[in-house]
């Protein structure tokens, strides 16, 4: 236990601390000037996130993953569709309600956030039923990928344009700390009994249940009379640090256990009927539930009060006084280690590199994600600077994606648009979205921010889609090029007719 917790102490810390440097640095060289304020409320919020990944990554495995394995077992071992069907509908709403991060995106967009955050957990709800009956009728993933999409880009036509951005972040959002290890856990559950294809059918179910958010909210706003108007906040670092902070901790306290408890309710019912395990495991679930309630309160109250500010004055400064050329090169270092700091990316990689059994390793999945998502924000970036519609992005981003599908392995395509969800957590809705409300208020004015800053995180949902897929085609070049030179080298021992004698 003690090894464990020192591994992920080192985890976290090599998480959080790159993106804090890149700020202390920005202000040391006088590209962004911080008052001593801002800075200790930086300091401080860094080793907070330190110590809140460190115990949510350790309670998630010891909880949240067990948990969603043992009921996805205990679904199919009932052979029951109706049951599989209410129960993924009612846990995709249920965990997604429970969502921070999405509470995180709906109190900063100008939308009833309830209206907002119902439609996107309906969405998740009817499509979580639809990737575990995926998975139980062993449907082809990429077939569903490229239909919905399809769909998704036919109602793009009729949609507001305010609304677009809006609803592909929605299905960024959604599969964060909470939703990703259960969801996972769910189908690797249901995959390990009903399929034999267990690796390649353990992953997709996150990238299926970012569909049904955006669709949800294009659907939404066909029946939206007025079209959304963004209303500016002022940014606030409140001194003393202490007083400010506590009372924000009040609040996720409430937050967080109204989100986590339905969850753990329903599982202790799943024990008391279907799964009955030992009284120690359950002890020891418990125990993972205590930590991961702790660590997901201290990250949302450090990302509230401490890192989403101290964003959007990075973002509004970068964009007074300096060119653009060093916002889009800003931009992308800032995406190259921001992802490291998302809680549910160390959860899929640990997945990822157990049931692929190491051939995709953490280290290759971080790199591809971390050029994503670094991409994705340069990208973005210069989509503010020249005030163009997302879908020059989006649409020829999907496309290639696709088409990728064709070229490599099956498994690498769902990790890959599993990624993309899962990239996008509560660090890109707190803090990457509040720099490019930021950026986007200096060089757009306040009434361009819902096209402009908007959208930032559905990119950086996309990105990985395209980067983790060519690592996987890179994967399969080199295993052509060994088997050639096998093959290569097998002739030419026949053809030389080498013998040996004793």
């Amino acid at each position: 236990m003690i090894k464990n917790l020192i591994d992920k102490l080192k985890e976290a810390s090599f998480s959080i601390l790159p993106i804090t440097l890149i700020v202390i640095l920005l202000h040391l060289f006088n590209i962004v000037t911080l008052t001593k304020l801002e800075l200790i409320y930086l300091i401080f919020g860094a080793l907070l996130l330190i110590i809140s990944m460190t115990l949510f990554t350790l309670g998630s495995d010891i909880s949240m993953t067990p948990m969603g394995r043992h009921v996805g077992e205990s679904l199919v071992k009932t052979k029951k569709i109706n049951l599989i069907i209410f129960c993924a509908l009612f846990l995709g709403i249920l965990i997604t309600v429970a969502e921070p991060d999405l509470s995180v995106l709906a109190e900063q967009v100008p939308i009833n956030s309830y209206l907002l955050i119902f439609c996107v957990a309906s969405g998740v709800g009817i499509f979580l039923v639809l990737s575990m009956l995926r998975i139980i009728f062993k449907l082809e993933l990429r077939t569903l990928l490229i239909i919905f999409y399809g769909i998704i880009f036919i109602v793009v036509i009729f949609v507001k344009k305010e609304f677009l951005p809006l609803a592909f972040d929605s299905g960024g959002v959604t599969t964060g700390p909470i939703t990703v290890p259960f969801i996972m856990a769910l189908g690797v559950g249901i995959s390990a009994i009903s399929t034999k294809d267990k690796k390649e059918n353990s992953f997709g179910s996150i990238a299926l249940c970012s569909i049904g958010p955006i669709l949800a909210v294009m659907i939404l706003s066909l029946f939206v009379k007025d079209n959304p108007i963004y209303e500016s906040h002022e940014v606030i670092i409140e001194d003393p640090f202490l007083s400010t902070y506590i009372s924000r901790l009040g609040d996720f306290c409430n937050s967080v256990l109204i989100a986590l408890a339905p969850i753990a309710f329903f599982f202790f019912i799943f024990q008391l009927i279907f799964i009955k395990l030992p009284k120690n495991r359950l002890i020891k679930i418990f125990i993972g539930l205590l930590y991961t309630y702790i660590g997901l309160v201290l990250f949302l109250t450090t990302v509230d009060v401490c890192f989403m500010p101290i964003a959007k004055i990075i973002g509004s400064t970068l964009g007074d006084k300096h060119s653009n050329i060093v916002l889009v090169v800003l931009g992308f270092i800032m995406g190259l280690t921001v992802v490291l700091a998302e809680p549910a990316v160390h959860v899929l990689n640990k997945q990822v590199e157990e049931l692929s059994g190491g051939t995709i390793s953490k280290i290759s999945m971080l790199l591809s994600l971390s050029l994503g998502v670094g991409i994705s924000l340069a990208l973005s970036m210069i989509r503010i600077i020249f005030n163009f519609s997302i879908l020059f992005y989006l649409v020829p981003g999907y496309f290639l994606s696709i088409l990728l599908s064709f070229f490599v392995p099956k498994i690498y395509t769902a990790i890959a648009f599993d990624s993309g969800g899962v990239a996008s957590g509560p660090m890109t809705a707190g803090f990457i979205l509040p720099f490019s409300i930021g950026v986007c208020t200096s060089l757009l004015g306040i009434e361009n921010i819902l096209n402009g800053a908007f959208g930032i995180v559905a990119m950086v949902a996309m990105t990985p889609l395209v980067t983790i897929q060519l690592l996987g085609f890179t994967a399969v070049m080199k295993q052509r090029i060994i088997e050639k030179r096998q093959r290569n080298i097998v002739v030419d021992d026949t053809e030389n007719q080498i013998f040996y004698f004793d």
